[in-house]
Order: C-alpha cells, then structure tokens, then sequence
C-alpha cells in the first residue's frame, strides 16, 4: 500500500497518550509488561522514562512525539509489514508515518513474545 499526505497527517495528528493504553494492553494481554513497552519505545526514541511520562501527560501529539525524540541509529534494521504497509518501501517524504510503523512493528514483536535482545536491534559485527 502507499502512504499519502492525508495519512501521514491523520497519524501526525493523533494524540499519543491516546494510543499507548493500546499498545499496554496488547503487550499485557500477551504476558510482557509496563516495563518491557516502555523499554522498547525508549530504546527506539531515545527518551527517558520522566520524558516519556511527560510526553504521555501532556497529550503530545505524534508529531512532536517524534520531532523530540531522537530515533535510534539502528532503527533502519527494522524491516517489515506493519498494517500492510512494507515499512522499507515507505517513501522519505512520510518520515513520520514510517517511525510511527518502525515503533509499531516493535510493539508487535514483544507482543508475540520475541526476545527483547532481537528486537533491540544490533547491527552485525
């Protein structure tokens, strides 16, 4: 599927703290944590737990969700369908729709039980 303007800007415009009870309760249903979520989104944004938790209680926005964070440099590892969009074939030009799926596709992964050191990716030495 391609991303157009109007989805890229639908999900820039939605609320994260909205969203992350969605994330919660997927990963809980499936046996993993609080924790373990927010060890994934903060290995991925580079937020800390305070500045994680500050964005939540603010009601931030993903757009400036992702305009704060500082995307891991590893994160082009993460490859994938996510909602049926191929996360490489997202275009530049929807750099934020692509992170929001990047983040996704991790989520989904602790959901189905992989282990946090696969989905903490590291390059290959």
């Amino acid at each position: 599927m391609k991303v157009t303007a109007e989805k890229n800007e639908q999900i820039a415009n939605l609320i994260f703290a909205s969203i992350y009870p969605h994330y919660l309760n997927r990963v809980e249903k499936n046996g993993r944590t609080k924790e373990d979520l927010d060890q994934v989104i903060k290995w991925f944004t580079g937020f800390d737990q305070d500045a994680l938790q500050a964005l939540i209680d603010e009601k931030t926005t993903f757009r400036t969700f992702f305009e704060k964070a500082k995307i891991h440099p590893n994160a082009y590892l993460i490859k994938g369908v996510v909602c049926g969009y191929r996360i490489e074939e997202i275009e530049d030009e929807f750099e934020l729709y692509k992170q929001c799926r990047q983040m996704e596709k991790l989520i989904d992964e602790l959901a189905r039980g992989r282990k946090m050191e696969k989905i903490l990716r590291e390059e290959k030495k």
